[in-house]
């Protein structure tokens, strides 16, 4: 009985991580707008995704969450090959986040005093639904979310970490740990 359902349980893991690895999140529209833009640190064309998306008018301001303190507007101008006007009038620097989670409650502090009421939310598509389940639980129903993927081609090892990361964070908020 134990054995079956060991197997059982470990049938059904492996098929989570098969169908979590096919489904990975995908680029929102290019033409939604939305009040504000949220790009997480961590992965490489998220901060460059956002800022052309705030260039093109997709959104007022943006936040990078969890940028390192010693980061300037100065270093991203230069990171950016330009946009000295666009960053310096329009993008915050977000460094009290240190993971996904506490990226959502700086996010939820940028948005509720900017009175915003939707976000565009930019990090890698192998991360996003755990930042996007995150996110969800930071601001409740009253911002709408929309989820904009940045296309990788992750390893196992980081689609495997995320799942399993993914897996044990609503396992805790289930149990309430």
């Amino acid at each position: 009985m134990i054995l079956r359902l060991g197997s059982l349980v470990a049938i059904l893991y492996a098929l989570g991580f098969f169908l979590f690895s096919i489904t990975l999140a995908e680029p929102a529209d290019a033409d939604a707008r939305t009040d504000g833009i949220v790009a997480i640190t961590g992965g490489e064309g998220r901060i460059e995704q956002g800022v052309a998306m705030l260039g093109d008018g997709r959104g007022k301001r943006m936040l990078i969450a969890g940028a390192d303190p010693s980061v300037t507007k100065g270093d991203l101008v230069r990171r950016l090959g330009g946009k000295r006007q666009l960053v310096q009038c329009c993008v915050d620097l977000g460094s009290e986040s240190v993971d996904t989670r506490s990226n959502a409650e700086e996010a939820r502090r940028w948005i509720r005093k900017r009175g915003y009421r939707s976000i565009r939310l930019i990090t890698s598509d192998w991360h996003m639904r755990r930042a996007e389940y995150e996110f969800r639980r930071q601001l409740g129903k009253d911002v709408t979310v929309l989820p904009d993927a940045v296309r990788s081609e992750p390893r196992f090892v980081t689609l495997f970490g995320e799942y399993n990361k993914y897996i044990l964070r609503r396992l805790a908020v289930w149990l309430d740990i």
